[in-house]
């Protein structure tokens, strides 16, 4: 199968195609990208799902009873495109089965979800590593080595890589447990864990971070369908106005509550109260405080003084506001998708299923966090980073 897919491969099937056409294995159309042509896809029959099936002895078909699947019932076009592959020489077909059967009984499109967090997830511990390792400046001013990094606020039987680690996958999975001081990490280094609660989509706890990610997939599919001017489609449903507007609605929820109650914070005499770090880093403390209670977090920049009657109502309401407005909207997206119906895959159809789908995710993700959060993320921890470090 590996050597199906090499690179030279690749190149003669191509070149094969161009000089001798690939057919339909069902009606010997000639064909485009697709392992079956547009008109025989439609009649592909689905087989029905679920925990338990039962044993069709008429048609020779297991369901799924003790883990056991098929994409396909073993009639019509399936089955004249396995005897083609088995008697007549159309080896090729069995590859584009396989990818087919896999892609319906494990989930091309999860699969791409999970690459795309795993992207955003390396990204972040590797600059959390790199900035701990990097020392601290300051204490490097005062006398003290630098050479373990910047060991503030850490255990030494961690040190810095696993503490980096500890922060990242606590703050990626939403579980809110430390085993360092995240106000003491250097400014990039804190950044890591405020940023990926702010985006709450990096894997998550309890499929939040699935459902953001939903999200942001129905907002690449759609930009990419402006793009080729497509209607988009996700899942098998086209994405239409009212999908994009709830979708837009139930992103903007998480920035506009972080952003806002902030901004309350630092404009009132109750909330400037209880910043103990006047500058770039109580900002910093501020944003934190906020983006962890949106995300339903739980940690802390614990040099904020919040046990006061200002700062444990806020946090609430954002936490409640934070966690229901955008499933109330999910919901709403959902009920609005299963309504329609399915479409079928033509060559003109983005495939969500691929490497390149999760790149294109991971660039709308990062987009989007820096034109909602930069701002404040440069007035906060980059603003502290370049005065350290200048």
């Amino acid at each position: 199968m590996a050597g199906y897919y090499s690179r030279p491969a690749q190149l003669a099937r191509q070149m094969r195609q161009l000089l001798f056409p690939r057919r339909c294995p069902c009606c010997r159309r000639v064909l485009g990208t697709l392992p079956f042509c547009e008109v025989c896809t439609p009649r592909l029959e689905e087989l029905r799902r679920g925990p338990v099936m039962r044993l069709d002895v008429s048609r020779h078909y297991l369901g799924a009873l003790d883990g056991a699947a098929a994409p396909y019932r073993y009639e019509g076009v399936v089955r004249s495109a396995i005897l083609r592959a088995k008697y007549e020489g159309e080896s090729w077909t069995a590859v584009e089965l396989g990818v087919e059967m896999t892609a319906r009984l494990f989930g091309a499109e999860g699969r791409s979800v999970f690459l795309a967090m795993s992207i955003l997830f390396t990204v972040g511990l590797g600059l959390c590593f790199w900035a701990e390792s990097q020392g601290n400046p300051a204490l490097a001013e005062a006398g003290l080595s630098q050479s373990m990094g910047s060991m503030e606020g850490k255990e030494v039987r961690f040190g810095v890589a696993q503490s980096a680690l500890f922060t990242t996958v606590t703050t990626s999975f939403t579980t809110g447990t430390v085993n360092n001081m995240h106000d003491t990490l250097t400014p990039l280094g804190g950044l890591v864990p405020l940023l990926h609660m702010m985006l709450n989509c990096v894997f998550g706890g309890k499929g939040v971070g699935l459902m953001n990610m939903i999200l942001y997939a129905i907002l690449a599919v759609f930009i990419c369908g402006l793009m080729v001017g497509r209607t988009p489609e996700y899942l098998g449903k086209k994405i239409e106005g009212r999908e994009m507007k709830l979708t837009a609605l139930a992103i903007i929820i998480h920035p506009l509550l972080i952003l806002a109650f902030s901004a309350l914070a630092v404009s009132t005499a109750a909330g400037q109260a209880g910043i103990t770090n006047p500058g770039f880093h109580g900002l910093s403390q501020v944003l934190y405080e906020f983006a962890s209670s949106a995300a339903n977090n739980g940690s802390g920049f614990e040099g904020l003084a919040d046990n006061t009657y200002f700062w444990n109502i806020t946090t609430g309401l954002v936490m409640f506001l934070g966690r229901y407005l955008p499933i109330v909207i999910q919901l709403a997206i959902a009920g609005s998708l299963m309504k329609k119906n399915r479409v079928n895959e033509s060559a003109g159809t983005l495939k969500t299923g691929t490497v390149s789908f999760s790149v294109i995710l991971v660039f709308v993700v990062y987009i989007f966090a820096a034109l909602t959060f930069f701002p404040a993320l440069a007035l906060g921890p980059i603003a502290e980073h370049l005065t350290l470090w200048g």
